[in-house]
C-alpha cells in the first residue's frame, strides 16, 4: 500500500518558522513532481509549491520569499520550511507525489495533511 505521511505542523506566533514533512513509502519506482497544497476553512485548496523530479520549482505568489521547498529522493520526502509565518498562512497542508510504482502504474497520492496555526 503505497502512501504519503504529513509531519511538522503545529501552532507557531506570527513571525515563526516551521517545517514540513511528506514522506513516501510503499512499492515506489520512482517519484516525479512533489508539491504542497493548503486550504484553509471555507476556502478552495491551492497551491503553495511544486518541484519536479528535474527540481524545477513554482511557488505561490504570496509565499514567495518565505517558503522553501526541498525533496530528498533518497528517502523519497518532499519538505517546505516555512519562514516569517503569517496568520493568513493558517490552513491544513497537504501533499502530493506524482509516483510511478513497481507495476510501472503511475499515479497521484495524497497525504491526509498537517494542521498549521499561526496566531497574530
Amino acid at each position: 500500500q503505497l502512501q504519503l505521511v504529513e509531519s511538522g505542523g503545529g501552532l507557531v506566533q506570527a513571525g515563526g518558522s516551521l517545517r514540513l514533512s511528506c514522506s513516501a513509502s510503499g512499492s515506489i519506482f520512482s517519484i516525479n513532481a512533489m508539491g504542497w497544497y493548503r486550504q484553509a476553512p471555507g476556502k478552495q485548496r491551492e497551491s503553495v509549491a511544486t518541484i519536479s523530479g528535474g527540481s524545477n520549482i513554482n511557488y505561490a505568489d504570496s509565499v514567495k520569499g518565505r517558503f522553501i521547498i526541498s525533496r530528498d529522493n533518497a528517502k523519497n520526502t518532499v519538505y517546505l520550511q516555512m519562514n516569517n509565518l503569517k496568520p493568513e498562512d493558517t490552513a491544513v497542508y497537504l501533499c502530493d507525489a506524482d509516483v510511478t510504482n513497481t507495476a510501472r502504474a503511475r499515479t497521484i497520492y495524497w497525504g491526509r495533511g498537517t494542521q498549521v496555526t499561526v496566531s497574530s
